[in-house]
C-alpha cells in the first residue's frame, strides 16, 4: 500500500471465523479478535486500560505494509472491554509495529517447511498494486492473498509459530511502552472470537438499490438499539440523494445522514482502509480536530488517517468466554498514523498511534 495518500478505498468485510484446529495465525492474518500476533523481532505487549487498568482485548489486527518499503508492517487495534469504558478513546490503544524482511528472516524457524518460506512473501511484493490490502495471490484473488477463505487458511497453515523470538522476549518489559503499562501475564485478558477479514475496493461495489434496503435495515438496527426514531429512506418522489438527505441522526445532525449515505453500497462494512484519506465521521467532529491529532509519540512529525473501525463490526464482538459478556460499544473509531511511518531498525517495541473514538453522541479523546 502506498505511504501517501491512496486513489482508492478498501472495505474490510468479515470472512469467516478463524479456526484454530485447521490452521495457526501470525502476523500477516488480517483478523478481527483472537490474540494479537506479534511480528517476530517484537516484544509481546500488554497494554492496560487508561482509564480502569483493566488489560486491552484484540479489536483488530491488520497487516498494511507500504509500497517500496522493505518494512514489515503491523496495526493492532485494542481496547477495554469493562462497560464502564466502552466509546472512550483513553480506554483504546493502537500500536504500530514494523521489521525489516532481514531482520524477520533472522529468527525464522529453522525447522520450518520449505512452503511456507514460499508463502511468506516479502513485503514490497505485496504492494504492487494499491488495492492489495495482504498477501497477493493467484487468478482469482481476493485481495488478501487468496482466492478466497480456503486460500486464506491454507496460507495460514504455514504461517509463523507465535513461539520464538516473540515469546522469548515476553519477560523483557524493561524498555515499556511510552507510558503503557505492561504486564507479564496475560491470563486476565479479554478474548473475542476471532475471524478472518477479507477485503473489496469500494470502487467495484455496484448495486445501488440493494445499498439502499442494506441502508434501511442498518437503520431500523439502530433505532432498535438507541431507542429513538432516525426515519424511513422514502422510496418514491425523490432522488437518491434526496431519499438519504431526509435521514437524519437523533440530533437531526447532516454529518449522520452523510455518514450513512457513504456506507450504504456496502453496510456491512466493518473497516474503512485509506491512508492519507479522509475519515468518515458519524457525528460533528471538534472544530479544532486538526490540532487534536497529536505528532507522532516516536518522531515528533505529523500524523494521516489511516484507517477507520466501523458499526457493523460492534456486532460481531463477542467473547469466546461465553459466561462473561463483553461491553464494546463505537459508532466509529479513527486512527491516525505517522505520516513518515517512522521506526528504528532493530527496535522491539511498538509506536502508540493515535486513537480517535466518536459515539453518538458522545465523544471522547485521547491523544
Amino acid at each position: 500500500m502506498a505511504a501517501a495518500a491512496q486513489e482508492s478505498t478498501l472495505l474490510g468485510l468479515c470472512d469467516g471465523e478463524v479456526d484454530s484446529r485447521r490452521h495457526q495465525s501470525s502476523y500477516q492474518t488480517n483478523k478481527v479478535g483472537g490474540s494479537p500476533d506479534w511480528l517476530p523481532v517484537i516484544s509481546r505487549q500488554f497494554p492496560r486500560c487508561g482509564q480502569c487498568g483493566a488489560a486491552l482485548a484484540l479489536v483488530v489486527q491488520v497487516y498494511c505494509p507500504l509500497e517500496d518499503s522493505p518494512y514489515h508492517r503491523n496495526l493492532h487495534l485494542l481496547a477495554c472491554t469493562a462497560a464502564e469504558c466502552s466509546g472512550r478513546s483513553d480506554c483504546w490503544v493502537v500500536l504500530r509495529s514494523q521489521a525489516l524482511e532481514k531482520e524477520v528472516a533472522a529468527v525464522q524457524t529453522p525447522s520450518r517447511p520449505a512452503v511456507a518460506q514460499e508463502a511468506a512473501l516479502s513485503a514490497t511484493d505485496w504492494c504492487d498494486t494499491a488495492d492489495d490490502w495482504g498477501l497477493e495471490g493467484e487468478e482469482g484473488d481476493d485481495g488478501w492473498g487468496g482466492g478466497g477463505q480456503k486460500d486464506i487458511q491454507v496460507q495460514e497453515e504455514a504461517a509463523v509459530p507465535e513461539t520464538g523470538v516473540g515469546a522469548a522476549s515476553e519477560m523483557d518489559v524493561s524498555s515499556g511502552l511510552q507510558g503503557l503499562s505492561l504486564r507479564e501475564s496475560s491470563e486476565d485478558v479479554a478474548v473475542f472470537r476471532p475471524f478472518f477479514i477479507s477485503v473489496v475496493d469500494e470502487s467495484d461495489l455496484c448495486g445501488e438499490e440493494d445499498g439502499l434496503e442494506h441502508a434501511q435495515q442498518l437503520l431500523r438496527e439502530y433505532e432498535r438499539r438507541e431507542g429513538v426514531a432516525v426515519g424511513e429512506l422514502e422510496e418514491s418522489g425523490l432522488s437518491r440523494e434526496e431519499k438519504y438527505e431526509k435521514t437524519r441522526a437523533r440530533h437531526g445532525d447532516a454529518v449522520f445522514s452523510r455518514f450513512m449515505k457513504k456506507i450504504s453500497l456496502c453496510p456491512q462494512q466493518i473497516m474503512c482502509y485509506c491512508r492519507g484519506g479522509k475519515p468518515l465521521f458519524i457525528s460533528e467532529p471538534p472544530s479544532n480536530m486538526a490540532q487534536l491529532v497529536s505528532a507522532c509519540s516516536s518522531c515528533g512529525g505529523p500524523r494521516t488517517f489511516e484507517l477507520q473501525l466501523m458499526p457493523a463490526l460492534v456486532s460481531l464482538l463477542q467473547r469466546k468466554d461465553s459466561s462473561v459478556e463483553a461491553e464494546l460499544e463505537f459508532g466509529t473509531v479513527l486512527v491516525y498514523t505517522c505520516t513518515n511511518s517512522c521506526w528504528t531498525p532493530g527496535s522491539d517495541t511498538p509506536v502508540k498511534e493515535f486513537c480517535f473514538v466518536q459515539t453518538d453522541p458522545d465523544q471522547q479523546l485521547f491523544k
